[in-house]
């Protein structure tokens, strides 16, 4: 009869835990969806940051590019080497071009893209906005009618937009060099049917629909970053967690929005 209420309390604990758990998932939830909200209405509400849509351009595109095209390389390079290992199984090295460009345009590049700019870019964009979160620089815009949403946010949110999908087209391209180097130079597979294949099996949609994925993963790794600096909290330990969670959630976002874009554009 002692081990009845200890019993009953954990249960009783677990029920409570379980709950809170719930309850902050929904209010998370429904703070990211009133901050989206927000984002979208100031985004057609004078006056417009053209300023800050530029440096945000700048700080995504022109400082995400050498990572970008230095994992384009790589990836390109790395993943033809074992395409034409694979296909000269059966002697079908002709199709490592083809192979390697489909892989690059319609996955490769919009993820592992959209994966770097997520750690630099979107890790960046929680590190400043939480910092100005706990040293209560936001507070003080809406104290001076500045609307932080519209000076911070939107900018920030629609330069990652716009400049995703140029990365991702450097990605493709610089792939398909490496590719090229790796496959004739290495491989020993013939130019001219390398090239013939990626010309007959690589159409103008595949490149596009990775750019459109490109965009898409572009709002996404742009919001999380500026959402969870916006709401950061707890001083220097509150902007590292939202950091980190930045980086964590945008990833983990990507490849799960990959495969229901992939299924909707093709």
């Amino acid at each position: 009869m002692q081990d009845e209420p200890k019993h009953k309390n954990g249960a009783v604990n677990a029920i409570e835990n379980l709950g809170g758990w719930f309850i902050q998932l929904f209010k998370s939830l429904g703070n990211f969806l009133n901050l989206f909200g927000q984002m979208m209405v100031a985004t057609f509400r004078p006056p417009f940051r053209i300023k800050q849509l530029l440096i945000s351009m700048e700080f995504v595109g022109w400082g995400s590019l050498f990572i970008i095209i230095l994992t384009g390389f790589f990836t390109g390079a790395i993943l033809a080497y074992q395409c034409n290992y694979a296909f000269g199984l059966f002697g079908a090295q002709t199709l490592t071009g083809s192979t390697v460009a489909l892989a690059l345009c319609r996955e490769l590049s919009p993820v592992l893209g959209a994966i770097m700019v997520a750690g630099r870019a979107s890790s960046g964009m929680a590190t400043v906005l939480g910092t100005m979160r706990v040293t209560e620089q936001i507070d003080a815009m809406k104290t001076m009618a500045v609307d932080p949403v519209q000076y911070l946010i939107v900018p920030r949110v629609w330069a990652t937009v716009l400049m995703m999908p140029v990365l991702c087209a450097v990605f493709d391209f610089v792939g398909i060099v490496a590719s090229y180097f790796v496959g004739i130079f290495i491989g020993g597979v013939d130019f001219g049917s390398f090239d013939a294949m990626i010309d007959k099996l690589l159409n103008p949609f595949d490149v596009f629909g990775g750019l459109i994925k490109a965009a898409v993963f572009g709002l996404i790794v742009a919001f999380i970053g500026c959402y969870k600096g916006y709401y950061a909290s707890g001083g220097a330990k509150g902007v590292g967690e939202a950091t980190t969670d930045a980086v964590v959630f945008a990833s983990v976002t990507i490849l799960i929005l990959d495969y229901f874009l992939t299924m909707i554009i093709w």
